[in-house]
C-alpha cells in the first residue's frame, strides 16, 4: 500500500519528502475536495520534488468533457505523473463515461505512462451523484488505471460514514478483477491505516491527518505527522511480506 499526501505549498513538499511519502498529490482545498492545482505550481514542485511521484487534481469537475480534457492535459504536460479528476458534476454513467474517457484521451495521447484516476464521492447520494460503487466499471471502460473513492464534503464526516468496510471490501475487490488500483480517501486518520490496509487498497490519501491540528484548509503538512503515517503504512506492509514469506517456508 502507498501513502499519497496532499500538498499546497513548497513548503509542505518539504515536509511530505522529509517524511517520506510514497506520491505527493497537489491540490487546492479552497477550490473543492479535488480542488485543481495550478499548472505553474504543478510545474515547480515537479522541478523541485527530485523525481518524487507527483499527483494532480484538476477539480470536482462538472459535466463538461472538454473542459476537463484540457484541464487534464494541462496537468500532464505541466509536470504530473498522476491526473486525478473527481466525477462530481456527472451524474449518469455515460456521463462519467464520456468525460473520463476524454480526460484519459488526452492524457494518454500525451504521454500514455501518465496515470489517470477516476475519482467517485462516497457521498454522492447527498447531491445526487453516479453511485459510488459504479466507479470501477467506469473507470474500465473509460481505460483509466486507478478507481478512487473521496468524499465531497468536509465537513466532519468520513469516508465510513457513508460506506460501510464491507462495501469498501467490494469496491476495492472489483477494482482488482477489474484489473484496476484501489485508491482510499476522506478525512482518514492514521488509525484507519490497518482498516485500509486490511481491505487491500492500493493507494490512501491524506491531507487533514498530516497537517497541524488535522486542519486540512488552515493547517500545515508537517514532517512528524507524515512520518507517523508512513511508519504505520510501512509497518503494515512489512508485517504482511513477513507472513507471505512465513507461509512459503511451511509450503
Amino acid at each position: 500500500m502507498k501513502v499519497l499526501i496532499s500538498i499546497r505549498s513548497i513548503e509542505e513538499l518539504q515536509s511530505c519528502m522529509e517524511g517520506g511519502a510514497d506520491i505527493v498529490d497537489l491540490k487546492n482545498p479552497d477550490e473543492g475536495s479535488l480542488g485543481a492545482a495550478a499548472p505553474w505550481f504543478i510545474k515547480e514542485v515537479k522541478e523541485k520534488a527530485n523525481n518524487y511521484p507527483i499527483s494532480a487534481a484538476i477539480g470536482d469537475m462538472p459535466n463538461l468533457p472538454g473542459t476537463a480534457a484540457l484541464a487534464a492535459l494541462g496537468a500532464a504536460m505541466s509536470g504530473a505523473d498522476y491526473v486525478k479528476v473527481g466525477l462530481y458534476g456527472t451524474h449518469t454513467e455515460q456521463e462519467c463515461l464520456t468525460l473520463l474517457s476524454d480526460v484519459v484521451k488526452a492524457v494518454k495521447r500525451f504521454n500514455k505512462d501518465i496515470i489517470v484516476v477516476g475519482a467517485g464521492f462516497a457521498d454522492a447520494r447527498l447531491y445526487g451523484g453516479i453511485d459510488p460503487m459504479k466507479i470501477p466499471s467506469i473507470v474500465k471502460l473509460a481505460k483509466a488505471d486507478i478507481a478512487m473513492l473521496d468524499t465531497k464534503n468536509k465537513n466532519g464526516k468520513r469516508l465510513f460514514d457513508f460506506l460501510t468496510v464491507d462495501e469498501l471490501k467490494i469496491f476495492v475487490n472489483e477494482s482488482h478483477r477489474l484489473g484496476l488500483e484501489a485508491a482510499l480517501a476522506g478525512s482518514l486518520r492514521v488509525e484507519d491505516l490497518t482498516i485500509i490496509y486490511n481491505l487491500g487498497t492500493d493507494v490512501t490519501g491524506f491531507r487533514g491527518a498530516a497537517c497541524s491540528k488535522n486542519d486540512r484548509k488552515n493547517g500545515m503538512v508537517t514532517t512528524k505527522r507524515v512520518l507517523n503515517l508512513m511508519n504505520v503504512a510501512k509497518n503494515l506492509n512489512l508485517n504482511a511480506k513477513k507472513a507471505v514469506s512465513s507461509e512459503e517456508v511451511r509450503s
